[in-house]
């Protein structure tokens, strides 16, 4: 099961992106689009139907270490973008109905459900998911804004960049290795 994690400016710039591989083995390797299709067409259009559900044809080749972590590659990289990215106009249309912090759920496309996180200074976290686990995106949720916060309060980092730091990025990874 995999977890993709965004966080982007005010004005939707990407500063820092992250594709988790938790240890939960997942229920299906079968693509929900290709049951509805022949035979003949499934394996012509492999590829582009792997991408289309978000499975991912390189967990399916040969499965990451439990637990491992690493940034996503291949096609469905583009696919997960293009979700996030959609997503982002509802996310602005659930932030002017409600003030929490925690969004949960605000959209979904096939298997994946996009949950977000808006700071007090408009910037917006979207984690990318397939099972429910609300506790758990809770709690990484607020973690990764507290690593946030550490990291805009270093004077060496300028505030709407990418975020670059090693530290960051590894403290990230073993929050989300402990929460997801």
């Amino acid at each position: 099961m995999s977890h993709h994690l965004f966080l982007l400016s005010p004005t939707d710039t990407p500063l820092y992106s992250l594709t988790h591989y938790s240890s939960k083995p997942t229920q299906s390797t079968a693509s929900p689009l290709s049951s509805n299709l022949p035979s003949w067409s499934t394996s012509a259009f492999a590829g582009t139907l792997t991408a289309l559900s978000g499975a991912s044809s390189a967990t399916q080749a040969h499965h990451p270490q439990a637990g491992a972590v690493r940034l996503g590659g291949g096609q469905d990289r583009h696919v997960i973008q293009m979700i996030a990215n959609a997503s982002l106009d509802v996310i602005e249309e659930v932030m002017r109905r409600d003030s929490a912090m925690y969004l949960k759920s605000v959209d979904k496309f096939n298997e994946w459900t996009v949950s977000a996180f808006i700071t007090p200074g408009n910037f917006k976290f979207l984690l990318l998911h397939e099972a429910k686990n609300d506790e758990g995106i809770r709690s990484f949720f607020n973690e990764v804004w507290e690593l946030y916060v550490k990291t805009m309060l270093n004077p060496f980092h300028t505030m709407h960049t990418p975020i670059r730091s090693p530290v960051f990025d590894s403290r990230v990874r073993a929050s989300a290795k402990k929460c997801l």
